[in-house]
């Protein structure tokens, strides 16, 4: 993932220990349709910032890492 945020672009990846925590993936074949990912990371073990700009989220099957700096999540959340 990239060390550097774009305020125009987010970064994700998920790993999963195995295709059975996939729920769902959906890839139509029309480029401008939507995309679908599900699944379960199982129970949470750890959240947290890894870098200044990358939020990773460890479940007992599987991880998930956005690019996404704490400030932005802050700013976010007010009205």
């Amino acid at each position: 993932m990239s060390k550097t945020v774009n305020l125009e672009e987010r970064s994700f990846s998920i790993e999963l220990k195995t295709k059975q925590n996939l729920k769902n993936v959906v890839l139509n074949s029309n480029p401008a349709e939507n995309v679908l990912i599900e699944g379960t990371i199982g129970k949470l073990e750890n959240a947290g910032f890894v870098s200044e700009d990358i939020l990773e989220i460890v479940g007992s099957t599987g991880t998930m890492r956005i690019n996404i700096a704490k400030q932005e999540i802050t700013e976010a959340k007010q009205p």
